[in-house]
């Protein structure tokens, strides 16, 4: 990954997702590149095994796997997710992320 760039330098550009947030061993990385009151569009890139433990969001959001493959459940239910597919995850409805491999997603939620 290239130098961090400061949000402003990103408008207006044609830009690779996955290549503005990088992986760091052992650890989830978080990215926010767009935050607006209706919502916030946030990379992530989880090292494998790492993930977000059971919570739940009053929006619902909008999960695109940029690279790699996660197992995210939704109310209980796991759904295997890879790289070039998207899942929404409703609003109350509780959700956990894990990383099957290293993976780097956006987020996009927008609030109602």
């Amino acid at each position: 990954m290239k130098k961090a760039e400061r949000k402003e330098d990103l408008l207006g550009r044609a830009l690779k997702a996955k290549d503005l947030v990088g992986y760091d061993a052992g650890a989830v990385v978080s990215r926010t590149i767009l935050q607006k009151a209706a919502g916030t569009v946030t990379l992530f890139s989880f090292d494998k095994g790492q993930g977000l433990s059971e919570h739940t969001a009053p929006f619902d959001a909008l999960v695109e796997l940029l690279d790699g493959e996660a197992e995210i459940t939704i109310a209980g239910k796991p759904h295997l997710v890879k790289a070039g597919e998207f899942i929404i995850m409703p609003a109350h409805k509780p959700h956990a992320l894990k990383a099957v491999k290293k993976f780097k997603m956006a987020l996009v939620m927008i609030r109602s």
